[in-house]
């Protein structure tokens, strides 16, 4: 089982381990190398120049644990983007997809959006995957979409919406 709850600065130790992973800096855009800094500013702030951005530790229900970060933010008005990573000792697990349902069903009635989005880069299957277990649809390929480390990168794009939950 898994929980979501707000960030702690108890949290930054984890947090720093979980993002010296290659694969975290390879398919986000967390930093790397990334340092005690980097997650101190998460904590406090989240993302800069996201509208609306809230961001949640993913914890293990038993023990608080930290197994990833789940996160999401209006990108217009009535539709939401929802963004994460799982710490590569909890992944192949269930955890993001679970992470997923329990935001995007608290974000649709909390929130009222009538979409919300999720996007992977190209060949990142896992999260995909990750994606369609939690009942989004593959729209498709939106090419030279977004910034990502300083450059622009093609997108795939996935979405629900409320009745799809």
């Amino acid at each position: 089982m898994v929980t979501l709850r707000e960030w702690r600065e108890s949290d930054i130790p984890a947090i720093v381990e979980a993002c010296q992973d290659p694969e975290v800096a390879r398919w986000t855009n967390v930093p790397s190398p990334y340092g005690e800094e980097h997650a101190r500013e998460f904590v406090a702030h989240g993302i800069p120049g996201r509208q609306d951005d809230l961001h949640f530790a993913v914890v293990d229900a038993d023990s608080d644990a930290l197994l990833g970060s789940i996160g999401i933010w209006t990108v217009q008005e009535g539709v939401g983007e929802i963004g994460y990573w799982v710490a590569a000792s909890a992944r192949r697990r269930g955890v993001a997809v679970r992470s997923v349902r329990l935001l995007v069903a608290w974000a649709f009635e909390a929130r009222g959006y009538a979409r919300i989005q999720l996007h992977t880069l190209p060949g990142h299957e896992p999260s995909a995957r990750v994606a369609e277990r939690a009942g989004f649809k593959r729209e498709g390929l939106l090419r030279s979409f977004a910034m990502m480390k300083g450059g622009r990168t093609d997108i795939v794009m996935f979405s629900l919406l409320p009745g799809e939950l």
